[in-house]
C-alpha cells in the first residue's frame, strides 16, 4: 500500500505547520476534496494555493489535480477493500491468505514509519528500569500481558495493568527510576492516555505503542513506537495492529536477551527450569 494517504501519515513529522494544517485536514475529511476547488482547500485549511501546491509536489505529485484524483482514487479503492477482499464465498484457506498478505502489508509499513533511535532508546530505558508497568485496556490488553510475560521470562519486574482503577493506582506510584509503557492502536484510550500521563507526572519515563498519527497518546509519551495498519471490517479485533503490535514487542525482548549476554540467558534458563514440571 504505497499510498498518498500513507505517505502523509509517513511524512508527517517532518511537514512544516502549514504543511500539516494540510495533512490534518486530508486526513480528517479525505472523502470531500474531490468536490473542492484548490482555493476552497486553501481557505479550509488556512493557507495559500502554492503551499498545497509544495504540499502536492513534496509527496511525489505534479500538482493540486493529481493530489485529488489520488486520494479520491484511494478513497474508492479503500471502499473496495473494505467490501470485496474477503467474502463469505471465500475458503478457509482463501481467507486465511488474503488475512495473511494483509498482516504482511501492515508489517512492511510499520518497518517504514518506525524509528530505530526510537527503538533503541525504548530498549535500553527498559533493560535500565528498575520496574516496568505496562498498561493495555480492550484488544491491547492481551499485548500488555504478552509484554508482561516476555518481560518476566528475560528477568525483568514487569507488571500489566489492564483495569483502569488499577492503572491509576500504579502509574501514580512509579518513580523516575521506572517505565511506564502504554499500548493502543488509537491513541485515544482514556485511561490508558492518563495512566501514562500520571506515570510521566510521577517521574517515570513513559512510552507507548501506538499507529501512525497524531493522537492524545504522543503528548503524554517520551519515546513513540509507531506501528502503521489499516483494520478493515474483516480484521476482527484489530487482527493487524496486534500483530505489529506483538512484533515490536518481540523485537524488543529479543534484543533485551540478547544484549544482557549471560544475564539475558540465566533468566532465561531459570524460567524454563521453573517451567519443567508444568508440561507432561
Amino acid at each position: 500500500m504505497n499510498n498518498i494517504i500513507f505517505r502523509i501519515k509517513t511524512m508527517y513529522n517532518d511537514m512544516g505547520p502549514a504543511e500539516k494544517k494540510i495533512a490534518d485536514w486530508l486526513l480528517d475529511n479525505q472523502g470531500e476534496i474531490i468536490s473542492l476547488s484548490i482555493s476552497e482547500l486553501a481557505e479550509k485549511c488556512g493557507c495559500g494555493e502554492a503551499t498545497i501546491v509544495r504540499f502536492a509536489r513534496r509527496l511525489g505529485l505534479e500538482g493540486y489535480q493529481g493530489l485529488k484524483l489520488s486520494i479520491a482514487q484511494e478513497a474508492s479503492n479503500s471502499h473496495n477493500i473494505l467490501n470485496e477482499t474477503i467474502t463469505k464465498e471465500d475458503s478457509c484457506l482463501l481467507m486465511f491468505s488474503k488475512i495473511s498478505n494483509d498482516i504482511y502489508r501492515s508489517l512492511e509499513h510499520t518497518k517504514k514509519v518506525l524509528d530505530e533511535d526510537s527503538l533503541e532508546k525504548a530498549v535500553k530505558k527498559i533493560i535500565e528500569a528498575r520496574r516496568i508497568a505496562i498498561f493495555g485496556l480492550g484488544n491491547s490488553s492481551a499485548i500488555a500481558i504478552d509484554t508482561q510475560h516476555k518481560f518476566l521470562r528475560a528477568g525483568l519486574s514487569a507488571a500489566a495493568y489492564c483495569d483502569n482503577h488499577m492503572q491509576a493506582i500504579a502509574a501514580s506510584h512509579l518513580s523516575k527510576d521506572d517505565v511506564a509503557i502504554g499500548i493502543s492502536h488509537s491513541g485515544s484510550s482514556i485511561d490508558v492516555v492518563e495512566a501514562l500521563r500520571l506515570s510521566k507526572e510521577a517521574g517515570a519515563t513513559t512510552i507507548c505503542i501506538t499507529n501512525f498519527g497524531k493522537s492524545p497518546i504522543i503528548k503524554q509519551s517520551d519515546i513513540v513506537l509507531f506501528t502503521a495498519s489499516e483494520e478493515t471490517k474483516y480484521t476482527i479485533f484489530g487482527m493487524n495492529s496486534r500483530i505489529a503490535q506483538l512484533t515490536i514487542i518481540d523485537t524488543i525482548y529479543t534484543y533485551i536477551v540478547l544484549h544482557k549476554s549471560e544475564e539475558g540467558l540465566k533468566a532465561i534458563r531459570a524460567t524454563e527450569l521453573a517451567l519443567q514440571n508444568k508440561k507432561y
